[in-house]
């Protein structure tokens, strides 16, 4: 497994180890040693979600007690992956990353405790799947402005470079409160 720095603190890019040949591809998905590299405690549950073309999910996270930290991929279709820290004492607070996720480049995000995730699928039935290291408590959900103009996303130039005329939100999330206004609060050093 190769992890990549980005520019915010604790989130990585994951490239998983890849065997193959002309005949297709082996790759170890994770090993314990990997988890323990990432400080991934334990794979508590895993999800898949079905999107088309357009849809924006996000940005979501689970308040605490049951914070989340997510390791996550596509493996069909495409989409851009955006990640937020919302760790008041980070370095990195208010600050964005995002990846370009397909199965054919191999890549993962690791999404800390404390960030706000979510994506744009960039084909119809992207498949997107994550591992979680902590219970979905429903009740806990929450989430930021997907396009909170502090933060700054450039999501205009991501529609249009693959030709979306107009994302596709749920009301939730068309509806979520800018990350200023947000009442959860998160700590990098607990």
């Amino acid at each position: 497994m190769k992890k990549i720095e980005t520019e915010l603190l604790d989130c990585y890019i994951i490239e998983p180890n890849r065997f193959g040949d002309d005949r297709g591809y082996f790759s170890p998905y994770f090993i314990q040693k990997d988890f323990d590299e990432l400080g991934f405690e334990r794979v508590v549950q895993a999800n898949r979600s079905k999107s088309s073309k357009g849809v924006v999910r996000g940005l979501h996270f689970q308040k605490d007690p049951k914070c989340q930290a997510k390791i996550v991929e596509v493996i069909q279709g495409a989409a851009i992956d955006v990640v937020v820290d919302i760790r008041e004492d980070s370095d990195t607070y208010g600050k964005w990353t995002s990846v370009l996720l397909t199965p054919e480049n191999n890549k993962q995000l690791f999404v800390p405790r404390g960030f706000a995730h979510g994506f744009v699928s960039l084909e119809d039935n992207t498949v997107f799947h994550y591992l979680i290291d902590n219970d979905y408590a429903p009740e806990l959900e929450d989430g930021i402005l997907w396009n909170d103009p502090a933060i700054g996303i450039n999501w205009d130039e991501i529609f249009q470079e693959y030709h979306i005329e107009k994302p596709i939100l749920s009301e939730k999330d068309k509806d979520r409160p800018t990350l200023e206004k947000c009442k959860t609060r998160f700590r990098r050093n607990k």
